[in-house]
């Protein structure tokens, strides 16, 4: 066996449903050299028995089991001790890794010396008979990730801000080490904060077009992503959002966060006003409406430009 260049950390809690399908992505992967550390976060159900199998069936897999739930940010940030590889990089066990990814991802930083590779992904969502099927990149996706650039910063190309979930890049492990960065811990959109700070922080980055991860929207609506029309997840969403942006403005990345705040402003924010307009709960629309106050007046000091199709949802949300 090859000695292992990257480690792939797989959090998971009751996803015994996707379990076998993610981990099958992993072991179909055309290079080899990698090692996964799974982490079972005190599941009820067969993912505890799926991750066990996978542990005990391949020596380049190791499995940390909690008895109580600890959340994806504590279950990444325990993995994350035990990284002894030169890369490292994150998957979760209900999404499908692309075959090619960890070629594409982990051959792009050792041919160019950056200390990051992002790539694309699309959703994967469930028809009428439940079968699931990959969409298209969409175009904040390819926005952050295309065309394929190598050595770029995020002053460069301000736009890879918006790829901010955890699983779509592999970084270098002491980036992580020099910065002391880490997930937050006890709460929703805990990738936010963390892919701000890496951009930040890294001297280099490469992005790539290519689609690295399928990333499922369940069709029980069991995702995290899907459960926005809770107070508690919404809270967590902002402030992941905000806190995201705050990580820019201290390092002084303007055109990154003017990036940030327009996708903001143009789709989440959108978005959540279409559940806030039905939503039984007055807690959810005041959230929302401070929130999208506070961005918008930014967006006017630091001329944003926005698309014409959300002005009157954000109007809306102002007056909440």
């Amino acid at each position: 066996m090859s000695t292992p260049t990257v480690t792939v950390i797989v959090p998971g809690r009751d996803v015994g449903a996707f379990a076998e399908e993610a981990l099958a992505s992993l072991r179909a992967q055309t290079r080899t050299d990698f090692r996964v550390i799974l982490v079972d976060d005190a599941s009820r159900d067969a993912t505890s028995e799926i991750f066990a199998a996978a542990a005990a069936q391949d020596p380049r897999v190791t499995l940390l089991r909690h008895e109580v739930a600890r959340g994806l940010g504590a279950s990444r940030n325990e993995a994350l001790d035990l990284v002894d590889t030169p890369y490292v990089g994150f998957f979760d066990a209900d999404d499908i890794m692309t075959p090619g990814a960890l070629d594409a991802l982990v051959g792009s930083l050792e041919e160019s010396d950056s200390d990051i590779a992002v790539g694309a992904y699309v959703r994967l969502r469930a028809d009428a008979a439940g079968h699931y099927a990959p969409g298209v990149v969409q175009p904040w996706v390819a926005a952050s990730t295309s065309p394929a650039r190598r050595r770029t910063t995020l002053a460069e190309h301000p736009d890879v801000s918006g790829n901010i979930v955890a699983w779509s890049k592999v970084s270098r492990t002491d980036l992580w080490r020099r910065e002391g960065l880490r997930f937050t811990e006890d709460k929703a959109y805990e990738d936010q904060i963390v892919a701000q700070q890496l951009y930040a922080a890294a001297e280099a980055i490469d992005v790539l077009p290519d689609v690295v991860v399928q990333w499922r929207e369940r069709a029980d609506g069991t995702s995290i992503t899907q459960r926005r029309h809770a107070v508690p997840v919404l809270r967590d969403y902002l402030d992941g959002m905000r806190d995201g942006l705050a990580v820019l403005d201290a390092a002084g990345h303007p055109a990154a966060a003017r990036s940030r705040v327009r996708l903001i402003l143009d789709m989440d924010v959108p978005a959540l006003v279409r559940v806030a307009e039905h939503h039984p709960d007055d807690a959810y629309r005041q959230l929302l409406g401070a929130f999208t106050r506070d961005l918008t007046d930014r967006a006017v000091r630091e001329d944003v430009v926005l698309e014409g199709a959300s002005a009157s949802l954000l109007a809306e949300a102002r007056a909440w």
